[in-house]
């Protein structure tokens, strides 16, 4: 991923988006707090992208953009917002009402059966921009192990009326191809038209891609 981007930056390589999913682990931002690891089971790694501490593994789509600023708009709070858009819009297509928060990381669902005031983040958006290409991107849960994010405090948000869920969690039954045929088809709505190799999952690519760590914008 660095070396990419520091091609499109270079001008040697065009926009690339993976589709990926991980092993098991942890990646810690620049922000995180090591009081936040509650059981480290899994690896943690510094990934060097803004926000703290995250899970990601399987059942997980994880979305890294390598997106030249400098062509589409040097404005990384409008990169921001529309990658919440992407996730949201994408959602809707599901079915499920998710929205952004101004005081809170992530991208939430209301959960009233929960209680008052309940939510869960059901996708959570972390990035770096260097030189105006931007680096890593968003996670979003379509049905990955819920029970492995209580080894941390996800993104420092620790107060009990805030949890995590996925689309299975929500009574969704969809695959992970259709997930991504979905995040396609709103990629290029907000984005622009993309091509094939352009936005491609590494599902089939060789393991050293596919597992390969994440390697700056707070988290959301």
């Amino acid at each position: 991923m660095e070396t990419r981007a520091a091609q499109i930056a270079a001008g040697k390589a065009a926009e690339l988006v993976w589709l990926v999913e991980h092993p098991p682990l942890y990646t810690a931002g620049t922000s995180a707090n090591a009081a936040d690891v509650i059981d480290a089971r899994f690896p943690i790694y510094e990934s060097g992208r803004g926000g703290q501490l995250t899970y990601h593994g399987p059942g997980q789509r994880v979305v890294y953009l390598m997106l030249d600023l400098k062509r589409r708009g040097p404005d990384v709070r409008r990169f921001v917002a529309t990658l919440e858009d992407w996730i949201i819009h994408t959602l809707a297509v599901c079915n499920v009402r998710a929205e952004r928060r101004e005081d809170r990381i992530g991208v939430w669902v209301r959960r009233p059966e929960k209680g008052e005031g309940c939510e869960d983040k059901i996708a959570a958006i972390g990035i770096r921009v260097k030189q105006w290409v931007t680096l890593h991107g968003m996670a979003l849960n379509v049905d990955p192990d819920l029970s492995h994010f209580s080894g941390i405090v996800p993104c420092g948000v620790s107060e009990k009326r805030y949890g995590v869920t996925s689309l299975t969690d929500l009574g969704i039954p969809i695959s992970m191809a259709e997930v991504d045929m979905i995040l396609r088809r709103e990629f290029d709505r907000l984005f622009g038209p993309s091509s094939n190799y352009m936005l491609g999952s590494t599902e089939n690519a060789p393991r050293s891609v596919r597992s390969r760590r994440s390697a700056s914008v707070p988290s959301r």
